[in-house]
């Protein structure tokens, strides 16, 4: 396991892009529904304020920094990362890698009908990967979704529910799942199934993907609140 680095009391592996995926990769023969999870600020943030979201985000075995946000604030604290690895990124680069051996994927979350178009065209993008089945995220009992994914057996289960609701998820069921990783992937399925857009390149790589967000979705300007939240708690720390 690689070494991690403390960004605001959230253990972060640091990991290239690709270090990553050959991680979690890996994870899958385990079989033992190891899960990784994706923090930017906002869930930093959160899992400030609410125990229940940070034991889940510390138990994992993976933590990725998914946001701009978390590289800045690790090197501004003089521990940095190595680089960004955006959620949604990480589960298409490792459902690539998953097809040199025909494995498969089971898509939970986001509303009805969006995890099917997300098959489609995961199926059109990567041909040798393997839908294992669908499910989507307005359900208010686990048992009945348990048994379908349990049923379906995948080496990778993305889990769609929004934060900190997917890290809870995965913590809380991870001992009743026969599935070899999850990935709690947030929106992920709303930009595979076409209906959300994803900022474009140019606004990746100057690590304004937030602001294009709120400037799409003006109702997320309440959540990226956080961003400057975390920033000035960085800053407070490194003071200190």
């Amino acid at each position: 396991m690689s070494e991690r680095i403390d960004v605001l009391g959230v253990g972060f592996d640091n990991l290239t892009m690709d270090e990553a995926v050959e991680t979690a990769y890996n994870l899958q023969r385990e079989r033992r529904a190891a899960y990784v999870v994706t923090p930017n600020p906002e869930i930093v943030m959160i899992c400030r304020e609410n125990p229940d979201a940070a034991k889940a985000v510390e138990a994992a075995a993976l933590t990725i920094p998914d946001g701009i946000g978390v590289i800045y604030g690790a090197k501004i604290l003089k521990t940095p990362l190595k680089e960004k690895i955006p959620g949604c990124d990480f589960a298409l680069k490792l459902m690539d890698r998953m097809q040199s051996e025909g494995r498969s994927v089971f898509l939970l979350g986001a509303k009805p009908g969006v995890a099917e178009q997300a098959a489609e065209n995961l199926a059109a993008r990567f041909p040798q990967l393997r839908i294992a089945g669908t499910n989507d995220g307005y359900f208010r009992d686990d048992a009945p979704v348990i048994e379908k994914i349990n049923a379906a057996s995948p080496d990778l289960l993305l889990v769609c529910l929004g934060a900190p609701k997917q890290e809870i998820w995965m913590h809380r069921n991870a001992p009743q799942l026969h599935v070899g990783v999850m990935i709690g992937a947030g929106g992920s399925l709303d930009v595979f199934a076409g209906v959300v857009e994803r900022a474009p390149e140019a606004w990746q790589r100057a690590g304004l993907e937030w602001l294009y967000r709120v400037l799409k979705e003006p109702k997320r300007i309440g959540r990226m609140m956080n961003i400057p939240k975390f920033m000035l708690k960085v800053l407070f720390v490194r003071k200190k």
